[in-house]
């Protein structure tokens, strides 16, 4: 597979890069929906911020491109977060400055099936365009597409849970006393 990066706040010059393959080998590359960006980069106390600490040290390497950059924007401004513009310009650069900028590939390779709600359909497209690993999301209808087994070999779809799971190990079970 083969795509072109844009530069990201850098300002550092277009590359080719290839895809990771497997879990563990290097940098994951990842895609987040926006409810789960916002919970990382508005939310201080977000039960997620393990993964915001993994974008951060570049042990994962966060995706992003102008349409998903634009919905976040968009979402900062939302009334019910009564965020001043200051605050949301901080919120988006700090996002910006850990993506990768990825352009959309002009004869996609893999045809993707089409999500029931096609406002995420961009997330499915960023993933495949940006060779990514991963696109994790709490979104309902992506997920139903996980279900679907649709996109294996392509990327997988994790619930912020399951990407924590695979971060940390799988919580051990309590122990139960021998009566």
């Amino acid at each position: 597979m083969n795509f072109s990066l844009v530069a990201s706040a850098t300002g550092a010059a277009s590359q080719e890069a290839a895809p990771v393959a497997y879990f563990g080998s290097s940098t994951l590359r990842v895609v987040f929906d926006t409810n789960l960006v916002v919970s990382l980069y508005i939310f201080a106390d977000s039960r997620f911020s393990p993964l915001r600490g993994l974008i951060e040290r570049r042990a994962w390497q966060a995706l992003s491109n102008e349409r998903c950059l634009g919905e976040f924007r968009r979402v900062l401004a939302y009334p019910q977060f009564s965020m001043e513009p200051e605050r949301q310009s901080q919120a988006l650069a700090a996002y910006q400055s850990t993506v990768i900028h990825v352009e959309a590939s002009a004869e996609p390779v893999i045809e993707l099936p089409r999500c029931k709600d096609r406002d995420d359909q961009k997330f499915l497209e960023l993933a495949r365009d940006g060779g990514a690993d991963l696109l994790v999301t709490a979104d309902k209808a992506l997920l139903k597409l996980a279900r679907r087994d649709r996109l294996s070999g392509v990327f997988r779809i994790l619930t912020p849970e399951a990407a924590l799971s695979e971060v940390t190990g799988p919580t051990p079970a309590p122990e139960v006393p021998l009566l």
